[in-house]
């Protein structure tokens, strides 16, 4: 009986011993999985502030990526260099120049080269030199020196529509030369002046066109339908008497209807206007600049 009791007591008192140890090492289980699982949770969150670093970081980059490609130091803007280079080569190319039209001279000059004479004439008008420069004035005009010798230079002539609506019928500036005629023989004129009503003679008026002085008659002469005005100029100068003539010719005043005398006074001004423009160089310095001979010509 006793052997029994005491057996029993043995197994009472080991089941305690194991429970003890059982519990012990579920306690010392929990706190590692407590500390596995916390370590677990860090380890996670280290993993996602890592992937969220790497998803932002591209972005920087391409900032770096694209900065070497530019040699300025000053940051890389998207879209400056396309909007820059327009200007800085409209900065660079040089601006077109502006054509400005070729206008042509109003007047023409004419230089004789025989003559030494030379003038300006305006471009609208008509010029005729040679042979073809004898005026036509209600038939052939003659020249008006004393002795015979005269040689027609030149001719220039008014267009025909020159004063519409008037009786004008033509105009013309006409320059003559005759190296027979002396210096004292220069200052008389053949015709008498005509605005006598008496056509006594009348003594020349002395002048002065431009700069040069000179002497001067006029002529004027009518029929029912045509009228013809001139005025002489004489001057001697480079061995020779020259002869300028400015003539004036109407019709149609009293004959047709709506036809209006035409201004004299302003026909002649521009006539006169040409014959101020006259100039008498030495024959020689003429004929070297236009060659042996020399040359009539018109020159812009």
């Amino acid at each position: 009986m006793t052997t029994i009791h005491k057996s029993g007591d043995r197994k009472s008192t080991e089941q305690p011993t194991n429970d003890i140890i059982s519990g012990t090492a579920l306690s010392s289980w929990s706190r590692q999985q407590k500390l596995a699982m916390m370590a677990g949770f860090a380890l996670l969150g280290l993993m996602l502030a890592v992937s969220a670093c790497s998803k932002q970081s591209p972005k920087p980059a391409l900032v770096a990526v694209s900065s070497p490609a530019s040699t300025s130091t000053a940051p890389a803007i998207p879209g400056a260099s396309a909007t820059a280079s327009p200007t800085t080569a409209a900065a660079v190319l040089p601006k077109p120049a502006k054509k400005t039209p070729n206008r042509r001279p109003a007047n023409i000059t004419y230089s004789d080269a025989n003559s030494g004479v030379s003038f300006l004439y305006p471009r609208k008008f008509e010029l005729a030199s040679g042979e073809k420069a004898q005026p036509q004035l209600a038939g052939d005009l003659p020249m008006n020196f004393v002795q015979p010798g005269g040689v027609a230079v030149a001719t220039v002539a008014l267009p025909a529509g020159s004063y519409p609506g008037t009786d004008f019928a033509s105009a013309f500036f006409n320059v003559n030369m005759n190296r027979a005629v002396s210096e004292q023989e220069c200052a008389h004129f053949a015709f008498v002046d005509t605005r006598n009503a008496d056509g006594e003679a009348v003594d020349a008026e002395k002048v002065k066109i431009g700069s040069t002085d000179m002497d001067m008659t006029s002529s004027f002469s009518a029929s029912s339908i045509q009228q013809a005005e001139t005025q002489y100029y004489h001057s001697y100068e480079n061995g020779a008497c020259y002869e300028y003539v400015l003539g004036l010719g109407t019709t149609g005043y009293g004959a047709k209807d709506g036809i209006e005398p035409v201004n004299r006074d302003e026909v002649f001004a521009r006539l006169r206007k040409i014959l101020a423009t006259v100039k008498i160089n030495p024959a020689e310095e003429l004929a070297a600049e236009h060659g042996a001979g020399g040359v009539s010509s018109g020159k812009e």
